[in-house]
């Protein structure tokens, strides 16, 4: 039996991620920003795709929540959507396996409770199931996976609505309703929503923009000051 416990203290995950179009795109800054976050205090680390795992393993021994984003036409899951894109990130490193955990199509036919076997029995690790709703969480933690995120609550078409900020009584309706552990995540931008996380009952709160996304950091400021420059402007 996995004790989650035991490979991810409680606390805070920072989400390390870019994209091609990201000023910060490459597994060298990725890693950088890793190591930046362990210093900060951060329990782990969540990185997609193998390159990127392999640098910030190389940095860092705080546990890595691997994903690995596999785009297919016409297929919206792709949280690391199949056993191929599994393997590739458990051989480069990571601790933890996160998943698209609802149940939309996936190429080629693929089950998720498949998925789910061969990463815990092929791989011997623990999976981390994003989910966007109630029932997707209920249907994951009957399947086995070790913790449940909210990763894609309000991403989906079957999911929740999406909210500005953090989906926090997603969040609570999640720890009163399943048993392993509950990972905040998505849209959380202010220490005081992450206190309320873990308040609620969230083993820990993944955040990724608002630490690692310096562009979108600044726009907020900007954005902040314009409205006040665009009032005084006016009177």
């Amino acid at each position: 039996m996995i004790k989650i416990n035991e490979q991810l203290p409680r606390g805070l995950i920072v989400s390390c991620q870019a994209y091609e179009d990201d000023p910060l795109y490459g597994s060298h800054l990725m890693a950088a920003m890793a190591k930046a976050a362990e210093i900060g205090g951060a329990v782990g680390i969540r990185a997609n795709s193998p390159q990127d795992i392999r640098a910030i393993r190389a940095v860092t021994r705080l546990p890595i929540i691997g994903l690995y984003k596999v785009f297919s036409p016409d297929i919206e899951v792709y949280i690391t959507p199949n056993f191929i894109a599994a393997d590739q990130i458990s051989r480069a490193g990571c601790d933890i396996i996160a998943i698209d955990a609802t149940p939309r199509p996936r190429k080629d036919g693929l089950r998720l409770p498949d998925l789910i076997n061969f990463i815990h029995q092929d791989l011997d690790k623990p999976i981390m199931a994003d989910t966007s709703c109630l029932e997707d969480a209920l249907h994951a933690e009957s399947l086995g996976v070790d913790l449940v995120s909210t990763t894609l609550a309000g991403y989906t078409s079957h999911g929740r609505p999406l909210f500005t900020g953090p989906d926090l009584e997603f969040v609570g309706i999640l720890v009163k309703s399943i048993h392993v552990p509950v990972i905040a995540e998505g849209r959380f931008y202010l220490p005081e929503d992450v206190k309320a996380a873990i308040n609620l009952g969230a083993y820990g709160v993944a955040i990724g923009e608002a630490i690692t996304r310096p562009e979108k950091i600044t726009r907020r400021f900007v954005e902040a000051i314009n409205d006040v420059i665009g009032y005084g402007s006016s009177h």
